[in-house]
């Protein structure tokens, strides 16, 4: 039974009575660099005891206003995190609007060194931590090389992971509605030099949907001046086939209208070898049968990009934002080789098998993105009304067959088969937002409804032979509805040392999926709430520590809930899990900062019935199969130690080391669902050197170098990889032009094994994409390039749960 469900939100407003006549003062707090600083508290004085008086705090563009103010000698003093700007004497005989309040903070400058870049800065606030690299060495690549720079961010394999969990990538605070390799080729398209900063953030705060994990939020740099600029961009990348990039962006700027349009187009062939091993038990675990399998994978994509965002000011307070994106990727032609060797217990060729699968894929993406913003009489407080629809359309068609042979190279039999699949879905949004200050704190709330509708189909025909494990039944088509109500509350309050951020967010959820070939219905109805408590003490500039609590939720993606198989040849299949269900997570950090350059963390992460990839061997048939499936519990913790330093003026290093504890304990289907516990301790390792190599600054490099110890995949654990990375950067012509050339993987040993390995398991693969190429890129700004681009993306999780068909 269905809820019918409305969620009430009770905002109660503080308002001022002034008794006799009172003034206000107005104002913005910002840095020594004029960057703006959110959430300063301000500090009203008398001026001839400096006895507290009232206060407030800036909201999140660093304006202020003191209002009810009587007529007095006082003392104004703005401060953040223990550090505080000049007191300003005012003799208030009369509305005051100050200019800026600067609070000072470490400088950045390379002493002795002309230079126009400065080292990166690392700052703990309440919630995230920023990392800062306008004007940096860093900000000299791409925003995808910024993101591997970033501090606590771990790469594996090109994925982004935050204490091991996989990172959601913002962009000025809005979700990049783009996954996996695209997300990647807009990011290396994106020049670092319109970064600002990037904020990590672990535990997201009640804003965000409680789903989703950690964030990267990249933050743009801000300049108002009108104009038009554009730039083109390319890359040229040598790995075993060679591949490029091309890419333009157009940016218009007047009073009221901001106008951002962009496009890439990033055609790419690249292979893929894997090994797989399996070894078949019987029931006495006593290996009789080896399977050694070599995969030769090819693969063809042209991927379209396209976005066009407008902004558009009506007034002073009431502005609207249309963002629209169209992802298209075509003709996706896949080519797998595979040959496989049959052998007994005793290692001698029993018989052998070949198989070619072909697939091709088509993925379009479509979103419209609609926002609208009222500014509120009352200084900082503001309304915000969205509103959100996503199309995404897959199909596949996938051809396999198989030839069997016995060991002496006699011909056996042909298996093979066609599969049509196909997944649609439709994504609705709507969302409400007001946030207003208190005194000296701040308040925001808001509501959402989110509604997705999918239907998936695939089916099965022209057999030629015989399986064991294919048929014609597997054929199905599956639909699934899900609609979440959601609100949340959230309360900032900073003191002089302290700053505290409360959050509350509630969801309702109601899901539904159907086989309508098994003629299975799965049902989901449940209400969750999700708190977080961030909490910031800084006794004094070079010490800071903090802490933070989160409780967040991790449905299944579309496709995993899809009853289908794909297949990799006829005994090696990935298989979907309509019974798959929400996991919730409870996530605790503690960390300390000395001196803005040395960040120590400890996390413990409760990850409860976490969904993880979990791959059986079936020995009776022999099989090997990938399942989803919920977990029994799931724990992860560990220690972090960031250095973030300058050793000589031309010289700064970024040094991550990460000891971390994963375990996992899962039923074991192949096994009589015996429970077993994965677990593994390992060590991340990452040393960043960016290099000033000119005086002007417009000559960089670096070299950085990572080190996995081990990692844990769901049922399987890595072994090491190691990767060494040289890079060079030249800006031209006024910093108008750009070229690199970057080196990756020099090692070879970017590659690691993964290895399942217990009771009656024992498979291991190791896959080898083109981690190793050298890459050379250009971009070249016109116009005045120096504006603000109004790029965002669409901040929507529902999209996060896309996955291409395959």
């Amino acid at each position: 039974m269905k809820h019918v469900t409305s969620i009430l939100l009770l905002v109660f407003l503080a308002s001022n009575h002034l008794v006799g006549q009172t003034y206000q003062i107005t104002g913005k707090v910002v840095d020594e660099q004029n960057q703006t600083i959110p959430f300063a508290n301000i500090l009203l004085l008398q001026a001839t005891d400096t006895t507290f008086v009232k206060g407030t705090s800036a909201d999140d563009n660093g304006a202020f206003v003191l209002e009810g103010v009587e007529p007095d000698l006082y003392l104004l003093q703005a401060s953040y995190v223990g550090r505080g700007s000049e007191p300003r004497a005012l003799d208030i005989t009369k509305d005051i609007s100050l200019g800026a309040l600067i609070i000072p903070l470490e400088t950045n400058s390379l002493d002795e060194v002309v230079v126009t870049a400065q080292r990166p800065k690392l700052q703990r606030l309440p919630d995230r931590l920023v990392f800062s690299v306008e004007n940096t060495v860093v900000s000299q690549g791409t925003s995808w090389d910024i993101l591997k720079s970033t501090p606590g961010v771990i790469v594996n394999q090109d994925e982004l992971l935050i204490r091991g969990q996989n990172a959601t990538v913002y962009l000025n605070d809005r979700k990049v509605q783009l996954s996996g390799q695209e997300v990647q080729d807009l990011l290396q398209g994106l020049s670092g030099t319109n970064i600002k900063s990037v904020e990590v953030i672990a535990n997201p705060p009640a804003r965000y949907d409680a789903e989703g994990g950690p964030i990267l939020n990249i933050v743009t740099n801000k300049n108002i001046v009108p104009g038009y600029k554009g730039s083109i961009n390319g890359t040229y990348t040598q790995a075993v086939f060679p591949k490029f990039s091309l890419g333009t962006s157009h940016y218009y700027k007047t009073d009221k209208l901001h106008l951002f349009a962009n496009y890439s187009i990033n055609p790419q062939k690249e292979v893929r070898k894997t090994d797989k091993d399996i070894h078949f038990m019987d029931g006495t675990n006593t290996v009789f049968s080896q399977w050694d399998t070599k995969y030769n994978q090819t693969k063809k994509t042209q991927s379209h990009n396209a976005s066009l965002i407008l902004d558009y000011d009506l007034d002073d307070r009431n502005s609207l934002n249309l963002t629209s994106n169209l992802v298209f990727n075509p003709n996706q032609d896949q080519q797998t080789r595979l040959v496989n060797d049959m052998r007994n217990g005793t290692g001698q060729l029993d018989s052998t098998f070949t198989t070619h699968n072909n697939a091709l894929l088509d993925n379009t993406n479509l979103a419209f993105d609609l926002t609208y913003v009222h500014k509120l009489k009352k200084e900082g407080a503001r309304l915000n009304a969205n509103g959100h629809y996503t199309n995404y359309n897959g199909t596949s068609f996938q051809n396999l067959a198989s030839d069997y042979y016995d060991a002496s190279g006699t011909f056996l039999r042909s298996f093979g088969f066609d599969s049509d699949s196909r997944q649609d879905i439709e994504i609705f949004t709507g969302q409400m937002d007001y946030s207003t200050p208190i005194g000296n704190a701040s308040l925001e709330t808001g509501a959402k409804i989110s509604s997705i509708a999918s239907e998936s189909q695939v089916d099965f025909f022209n057999f030629l032979g015989s399986s064991n494990t294919v048929d014609a039944t597997l054929s199905d088509r599956y639909l699934y509805d899900e609609n979440v109500y959601a609100a949340y509350l959230s309360f900032v309050k900073n003191w002089e040392k302290w700053s505290m951020k409360l959050g509350l967010r509630g969801e309702l959820t109601e899901a539904e999926g159907r086989s309508l070939t098994l003629n299975q219905t799965n049902t989901q109805d449940f209400f969750e709430p999700f708190p977080s408590l961030y909490v910031l003490y800084s006794p004094s500039v070079n010490h800071s520590f903090s802490f933070d609590y989160g409780r967040n939720v991790n449905r299944p993606k579309y496709n995993d809930l899809n009853p289908f198989r794909f297949f990799f040849n006829e005994n090696d299949y990935e298989e979907g899990n309509p019974r798959l269900t929400p996991s919730f997570s409870n996530n605790f950090n503690l960390n300390y900062t000395l001196n803005s350059e040395y960040f120590f963390d400890i996390y413990y992460r409760d990850n409860g019935s976490n969904i993880a990839d979990l791959v059986f061997q079936d020995n009776n048939n022999q099989t090997l199969v990938e399942l989803k499936q919920n977990v029994l519990e799931s724990t992860s913790y560990g220690l972090d130690f960031t250095l973030s330093k300058t050793i000589l003026p031309p010289w700064f290093i970024y040094a991550y080391t990460s000891f971390f504890h994963e375990e996992e304990t899962f039923l074991a289907v192949e096994s009589n669902n015996a429970e077993y516990t994965n677990e593994v301790d390992g060590v991340y390792g990452y040393l960043a050197n960016y290099l000033t190599l000119s005086k002007d600054g417009t000559f960089t490099g670096e070299v950085t170098f990572t080190y996995i110890s081990q990692f844990l995949f769901g049922s399987y654990i890595s072994d090491e990889q190691m990767n060494l990375t040289l890079g060079l950067r030249k800006s031209l012509f006024n910093n108008r032009a750009t070229i690199s050339i970057a080196a990756e993987d020099i090692l070879e040993q970017y590659v690691p094994t993964y290895r399942s390995q217990y009771l009656n398991q024992d498979n291991f693969y190791r896959r080898r994409p083109e981690t190793q190429f050298i890459r050379v890129g250009f971009t070249y700004n016109f116009g005045n390039f120096r504006l603000e681009d109004n790029q965002r993306g669409i901040d929507k999780k529902e999209r996060d749960r896309l996955q291409a068909t395959e």
